[in-house]
């Protein structure tokens, strides 16, 4: 199927299901769905953010400037899945419980407020792996339109690179829980210490990492870091300062990852 054919598909797949409600996280998937979806419905959809600990402030405040930038209605609920016990266990599921939550909550408010459908930003690469959160999404009839109109990862940087979106060329950047080995629990504390260390990266101009949380002991952590290949020549002359922003966060040790991040297939 053609790029444009995908796209019409898009569109009356969206417009099928007005009024919609979109999970929107700001990422690439997802804010490529919501412009989208405001171009052809207008008042006929409404952008949704769950907000938790696991969601970065900066990551946060940049969906919301996103949504302003374009003039897209959005509004901020609050998600509980750290109350779960379930979640914080952090099973290997641990993303079926969080997309549960969420998935539960947008279900109330379309019946509450008169929306026909809600959609998430699932694509057509999603489809081939593993995900728990797809569960959730089948349990409570959420629509993934950009995977049923056949829209991979790059096709949709390509198409949100025509709409001016910043995301078009983002990394990806699941929630801070994902930083955290399955079966290490997930606490309020771990994530903000991750969010930490990761600004602390940010702000030396580092652009795609990961900090990995491990646990040492209920008073103790190590951060492993993990940064892109292409940007791990930058490391030796920041070693130091890197180390330094990293205990800053809260980390009793740093260790760098020589093999550096890779996005996983």
């Amino acid at each position: 199927m053609m790029l444009r054919e995908k796209t019409a598909s898009l569109e009356a797949q969206l417009r099928a299901h007005q009024p919609l409600l979109i999970a929107y996280s700001g990422g690439v998937d997802s804010a490529y769905l919501l412009v989208q979806a405001h171009r052809w419905l207008g008042s006929g959809m409404l952008g949704v953010i769950a907000d938790s600990p696991s969601l970065p402030r900066q990551a946060l405040a940049d969906a919301v400037e996103l949504a302003r930038r374009f003039e897209v209605p959005v509004e901020v609920i609050q998600t509980d899945e750290m109350a779960n016990a379930e979640y914080a266990a952090n099973p290997v599921n641990r993303c079926y419980f969080c997309k549960a939550e969420l998935f539960q909550k947008l279900d109330q408010m379309a019946q509450d407020r008169g929306f026909k459908a809600i959609a998430y930003g699932e694509n057509e690469d999603d489809a081939l792996t593993i995900r728990p959160g797809r569960e959730a999404a089948r349990q409570f009839a959420v629509i993934a339109p950009l995977k049923e109109s056949g829209l991979t990862k790059a096709e949709i940087r390509e198409l949100s690179r025509e709409l001016g979106l910043p995301t078009a060329d983002a990394p990806a950047q699941p929630c801070l829980s994902s930083r955290i080995p399955h079966g290490t629990p997930v606490t309020v504390d771990a994530l903000a210490m991750v969010e930490r260390g990761e600004a602390s990266l940010r702000e030396l101009g580092f652009r795609i990492f990961r900090v990995r949380h491990l646990a040492q002991g209920p008073l103790a952590a190590r951060a492993r870091v993990q940064i892109a290949p292409e940007e791990m020549g930058r490391v030796p002359e920041l070693r130091a300062v890197l180390e330094e922003g990293l205990r800053a966060a809260g980390y009793d040790s740093v260790e760098v990852d020589p093999l550096g991040y890779r996005a996983p297939a």
